[in-house]
């Protein structure tokens, strides 16, 4: 079955192993998620748990979601995820998830949003190779041929300049390094998507072996 608890991205930092290996991790504060609404095959059409993490102020909050928080016992959420597959006999409406779930070893899939990059051409957003740089090329960092003269017309997917970045983003197979319970911590092994103080949600890994 699934596990799975939301964080907030903090920063990385590095550990030493008792080898004198040092290991980069990215350390991932997880208070105490709360348990919102449980989906069930028959209201819903599919198991899932609803779980809700950090505080939203009240003036950005409304009356749904009020409605929604009371009834388990808490306050309107900021950042809302669903953990498909979760063994629903485990968890009741309003109940707290913290780290404890999860132990050091375990490997994880970790989902944030990317940071965001604006606007940037096709070298930078879809790794093009550039032109040559000499004179009389006449051609550097453009995005080259838009397709055959035949269509007329260019083609929908076609690799051109463009926002980039700012997408929801998953790492599979990390591996969580240590679990600091008092401090509601998670330190995972490697890099995980998303700016620093960004939103996380992390998952028991799907092609863990």
């Amino acid at each position: 079955m699934t596990k799975g608890i939301l964080g907030r991205k903090i920063g990385m930092t590095q550990l030493f192993t008792e080898d004198g290996e040092l290991i980069p991790v990215t350390v991932v504060q997880a208070e105490p998620n709360v348990v919102l609404q449980k989906r069930t095959l028959e209201n819903d059409g599919y198991e899932a748990i609803q779980i809700g993490f950090a505080d939203e102020k009240e003036s950005r909050t409304n009356k749904a979601k009020k409605g929604h928080a009371e009834k388990a016992n808490t306050t309107p959420k900021r950042y809302i995820r669903e953990i498909r597959d979760a063994n629903l006999g485990e968890y009741e409406v309003g109940q707290a998830i913290s780290v404890e779930v999860f132990q050091a070893g375990d490997k994880v899939d970790v989902t944030g949003t990317s940071k965001g990059k604006g606007f940037q051409g096709s070298i930078k957003r879809h790794n093009h190779s550039r032109g040559p740089m000499s004179h009389g090329s006449r051609y550097h960092r453009g995005s080259g041929s838009m397709g055959a003269v035949d269509a007329a017309r260019v083609f929908k997917g076609k690799k051109l300049p463009g926002h980039m970045g700012s997408e929801q983003v998953t790492i599979q197979n990390l591996e969580i390094a240590s679990v600091d319970v008092e401090r509601n911590l998670l330190l995972i092994k490697g890099n995980v998507p998303g700016a620093r103080k960004s939103y996380v949600k992390i998952t028991s890994a799907v092609k863990a072996k």
